[in-house]
């Protein structure tokens, strides 16, 4: 991305994996020597390039000093970033729990100040909807920044009360740097200032035997991924440090999006949303879902060639389209939401179809509800949207 610092202006170059901490500005000379890095060029190729951007001829030590730079800091695909890699990940499957990675940045850290700011959040809001409609046994909601999607948690997370507290939540949630295809596990459990969420280390070793290949144990952007981690922030807020969770990371169907079929024409995702599906009937109403997803991302920020104002312009066709998809979900009408979702490989851009997806395929007697749908400029020519839903369904009996 570009340098955000003025005195420092350039390429911006960080690891969203986190394998590397480090960060670096490339100055704008030398951003377009980048490219060479490719695994194609040579060398000899980067040379020349800096010969025609510099004028000068001697530009060995320079080439060598950028190559040394990036290797050192994990951004060259080599020894020196396997290395880093595998230890971050050994460093993670060892760990015991699943450490808070955003607490002090996306909330507070310090417990008294958390709960005074989730306090406030969480005030009673008087459109939010009663359960009297039936038996509430989901819920979906944003993994935006709180600050900026709080009236939408709210929504959602207004309508849990003290009758849920001894359920499992499965938490359904985008994973943002995961491989396509696939779902990932973890047996840890999670930390927040708030206390630490059991794991249902029972049900998960279930999906793991049980999901196939696209069952990833231990996967290592659990580490990192923000859309778990602010749903336990507001479970615990709601009903208790010590909920139990059976949280999983939902990689994009991408080969679906860009090749317009049904995700379950990819032998991995199919058979995971069968065994989902079948711990769902078998666990019944122990489980609660919790869908933590957001929606349309437009802008400049996601590539488009305009400015997105929220609300405004181009926006206003945005949500008449995202509203068309709810009601599908809302109707748990899977194949309905998917046929809107694929057209165009997706131009809305939903990071949030695929735990969509999969929880309709995996609780489809559940009904939904709009609680609540908003859209927030994340920066000025950005656009996030997301919503609070509920859905409802018959009790059922649970099953041994």
């Amino acid at each position: 991305m570009p340098s955000p610092w003025p005195d420092h202006p350039g390429v911006l170059l960080r690891d969203p994996y986190h394998y590397s901490d480090d960060m670096l500005v490339i100055p704008p000379m030398l951003a377009p020597c980048l490219g060479c890095f490719d695994g194609k060029q040579t060398d000899l190729d980067l040379r020349a390039m800096l010969v025609r951007l510099t004028g000068a001829l001697e530009v060995g030590e320079t080439a060598r000093q950028l190559a040394d730079t990036l290797s050192t800091a994990g951004f060259l695909e080599d020894e020196a970033f396997a290395a880093m890699r595998g230890q971050r990940r050994r460093e993670f499957a060892e760990r015991p729990v699943r450490e808070a990675a955003h607490a002090g940045s996306a909330y507070p850290a310090e417990p008294e100040q958390l709960r005074e700011t989730m306090a406030q959040y969480m005030q009673a809001d008087p459109a939010g909807a009663s359960d009297d409609a039936g038996l509430l046994r989901g819920i979906a909601a944003p993994h935006v920044s709180p600050d900026g999607g709080w009236r939408c948690y709210r929504a959602a997370y207004g309508l849990l009360g003290p009758e849920h507290r001894e359920r499992t939540f499965v938490i359904l949630a985008t994973s943002h740097y995961g491989d396509p295809e696939t779902f990932g596990l973890t047996r840890k459990d999670f930390v927040t200032p708030l206390g630490q969420a059991a794991c249902d280390t029972r049900l998960v070793e279930w999906l793991a035997e049980h999901g196939g290949e696209g069952a990833v144990m231990e996967d290592y952007c659990h580490s990192f991924e923000h859309t778990v981690e602010f749903q336990v922030v507001f479970l615990q807020h709601a009903l208790g440090p010590d909920v139990r969770i059976l949280p999983i990371l939902c990689g994009s169907f991408a080969h679906s999006i860009l090749g317009g079929g049904q995700p379950e024409d990819d032998d991995r995702v199919k058979r995971f949303l069968d065994a989902l599906g079948e711990l769902g009937e078998r666990e019944g109403d122990r489980l609660f879902w919790v869908l933590g997803v957001d929606m349309a991302h437009m802008g400049a920020r996601y590539g488009d060639d305009f400015t997105a104002s929220a609300n405004e312009g181009r926006m206003t066709e945005v949500a008449a389209r995202d509203q068309a998809r709810m009601e599908r979900i809302a109707a748990s009408d899977a194949r309905g939401f998917w046929d809107l979702t694929i057209p165009d490989r997706d131009p809305l851009k939903w990071c949030g179809s695929a735990p969509f997806y999969a929880f309709l395929k995996a609780a489809p007697q559940l009904k939904g509800e709009i609680l609540r749908y908003e859209q927030w400029n994340i920066d000025a020519r950005s656009v996030v949207s997301f919503a609070g839903m509920a859905f409802r369904g018959p009790r059922e009996r649970s099953r041994l």
